[in-house]
C-alpha cells in the first residue's frame, strides 16, 4: 500500500483500533530520521477483518508511541450486529413514529384543542419537533463519539414518555409547544442519533441495507400511533390515547437499552460541534442536499390530512391517508437501502428525489381533490420518500471517517435541520394566505426544494466521485 499521507476522508469505511491491541512489526531508522511503522495482521473473530496498512511519523515521542495507531478493521454483520439493529428499531419507532404522525396531530388539534388558531402559529409546535429531532444532532454526535451510548438512550427514553404525558394534559398553545415541540424533540434526538451512528459501528458494506431495515421502524409508528388515536380518542378521549402511546413506547425502549451499544471505543479528543468539517466541499455538498431534503419532505407529511380535510374529506379518510403514507414508506426505506448497497446511495438519492418532485408536482398539483388520485399520490410519495430519512445517514457516511461518523452525522442534521423548522411554518403561512386554492401554493413549493435536493445531490454525487455503479 502507498506510504504518502493521505487525508481523513480516504479511508470512510475504516474503522481504528489501538495498534497495541493487534501484533505489529516495525522498521526502525535512525534515531534522527524518520521511522516507518507497518502493521501486518491477521485477525477474524466475530467475523471481523483487519487491513495492512502503513503509517509514517517523524520523530516519534515515547508518549506517542504509546497511543493508538490506525489500523483500519471492518465490521459487516453477525449476531450482535443484528441485535443493534433490533435495538435502533425499537429506539425508532416511538421517536420518528411520532415524527410520521405529525398530519394526523395536526389534524386533530387544529379541529379541537385550538380550532380557530391559524395553521401557521400551530405548525410551529410540530416544526419544532422535527426541528429538535435533528438539530441536537450537533452535540449528540460528539456525545456518542466520546461517551457510552446509555449516556443517550436513557434520558432519551425517560424523556419521549413525559413528553407524551405532558401532551395528554395540554390544552393550551404554549402547552403543546413545551411538551410535545421541545421536550419530544429533544429526547427523540437522543435515540435517533445515536441508534443511526451505532449500526455504522457495526456495518460496512451493507450498512444501507440495515440502516433502512432500522428505518422502517418510523414508517410503522406513522401506522400504528395514528390508528392508536382514531380508533381510541373518540372512545376514551384524546388524552388517553397519547397515554397508550406512551406505554408502547416505554415497553420499546427497555429492549432497545437492552441490545443497542457502539463497537469502537471511546473518542474523547471529539466532544464537540465542529463545523470545520464543511470545508470539505464533499461533506459540505452533501450536507447542502440534505437541508433540501429536509426542507421539502416534512411538507407532505405535516400537511396530507388537513389537505384531505380542506377538500371535504371526512376525518377518517383524511387520517387514513396519513396511514397509507407511512405504510407506504415501510418498503420505501428498506428497499432504497438494499439498492444503495449494490449501486450506491448517492445514485439511489438522486433517483428518489427527482420521483419525488415529479410526483408533488405532477401528481399531486393536479388531483384537484379527487379521493383516487390523492390516495395514489400518498401512497406513491411515501415510498419513494423513504429514502430521505434511510439514506441521507448513509451518504454522510460515505465522504466522512466512520471513527467520525457520530460527529459528521450530528452536524449535517443540525444543519438540515432549519430546514424542517422553517418549512412547516412557511408552508402553514401560504394556506392562510387567503388565496381561492391554498394548497396549490403550498405543493409548488415543497416541489420545488425537492428539484433543489435532486440537483444538490447530482452535484454532491458529481463532486464526492467513486464508481459509477458504487457510489
Amino acid at each position: 500500500m502507498p506510504t504518502e499521507s493521505r487525508s481523513d476522508l480516504d479511508f470512510p469505511h475504516s474503522f481504528l483500533v489501538p495498534a497495541s491491541q493487534v501484533q505489529d512489526t516495525r522498521q526502525v531508522g535512525s534515531p534522527t530520521g524518520p521511522r516507518k511503522e507497518s502493521a501486518d495482521v491477521s485477525f477474524d473473530p466475530g467475523h471481523h477483518r483487519i487491513r495492512s496498512m502503513e503509517m509514517r511519523s517523524s520523530n516519534p515521542s515515547p508518549e506517542a508511541a504509546s497511543e493508538a495507531q490506525p489500523v483500519a478493521l471492518e465490521q459487516d454483520g453477525g449476531f450482535q450486529a443484528w441485535m443493534v439493529v433490533l435495538g435502533a428499531w425499537c429506539a425508532m419507532l416511538p421517536a420518528m413514529g411520532l415524527l410520521n404522525t405529525l398530519a394526523v396531530l395536526q389534524a386533530w388539534i387544529s379541529e379541537n384543542e385550538l380550532s380557530g388558531m391559524p395553521e401557521s402559529k400551530i405548525g410551529w409546535i410540530f416544526s419544532c419537533y422535527a426541528f429538535f429531532i435533528t438539530a441536537c444532532g450537533g452535540q449528540v454526535g460528539p456525545i456518542f463519539d466520546s461517551h457510552d451510548i446509555k449516556l443517550l438512550i436513557l434520558p432519551g427514553s425517560i424523556g419521549i414518555v413525559a413528553s407524551l404525558i405532558f401532551l395528554s394534559f395540554s390544552t393550551e398553545f404554549y402547552q403543546f409547544l413545551l411538551s410535545f415541540g421541545v421536550c419530544g424533540g429533544i429526547s427523540a434526538s437522543l435515540l435517533f442519533n445515536p441508534a443511526l451512528s451505532a449500526i455504522g459501528h457495526w456495518f460496512d458494506k451493507r450498512r444501507a441495507f440495515a440502516t433502512g431495515l432500522a428505518c422502517t421502524a418510523g414508517g410503522l409508528g406513522g401506522c400504528i400511533f395514528p390508528l392508536i388515536i382514531l380508533t381510541l380518542a373518540p372512545r376514551i378521549g384524546f388524552p388517553w390515547a397519547i397515554r397508550v402511546i406512551a406505554l408502547i413506547s416505554s415497553a420499546l425502549f427497555v429492549v432497545s437499552g437492552i441490545f443497542l451499544r457502539k463497537r469502537l471505543p471511546h473518542n474523547k479528543a471529539r466532544i464537540s460541534i465542529d463545523f470545520k468539517l464543511l470545508r470539505n466541499l464533499k461533506f459540505g455538498i452533501t450536507v447542502l442536499a440534505i437541508f433540501f431534503v429536509e426542507f421539502a419532505v416534512f411538507i407532505p407529511y405535516t400537511y396530507i390530512s388537513s389537505y384531505a380535510v380542506h377538500y371535504g374529506f371526512s376525518l377518517d379518510k383524511s387520517y387514513l391517508l396519513n396511514i397509507v403514507l407511512n405504510a407506504g414508506a415501510i418498503p420505501g426505506r428498506v428497499l432504497p437501502g438494499y439498492t444503495a448497497d449494490r449501486f450506491g446511495a448517492f445514485n439511489t438519492m438522486c433517483v428518489t428525489a427527482l420521483v419525488c418532485a415529479i410526483l408533488i408536482l405532477g401528481l399531486w398539483s393536479t388531483t384537484g381533490g379527487s379521493e383516487a388520485k390523492v390516495m395514489s399520490f400518498t401512497a406513491l410519495f411515501g415510498f419513494w420518500s423513504g429514502a430521505a430519512i434511510s439514506l441521507s445517514p448513509v451518504c454522510i457516511s460515505k465522504v466522512c471517517r466512520i471513527e467520525d461518523y457520530g460527529k459528521s452525522n450530528g452536524i449535517a442534521y443540525f444543519i438540515a435541520s432549519f430546514g424542517a423548522l422553517i418549512g412547516i411554518p412557511i408552508s402553514g403561512a401560504l394556506i392562510d394566505s387567503g388565496s381561492s386554492r391554498p394548497y396549490q401554493s403550498l405543493i409548488m413549493f415543497g416541489g420545488a426544494f425537492y428539484a433543489l435536493a435532486f440537483a444538490a445531490f447530482c452535484v454532491a454525487r458529481v463532486i464526492a466521485g467513486g464508481k459509477l455503479k458504487a457510489f
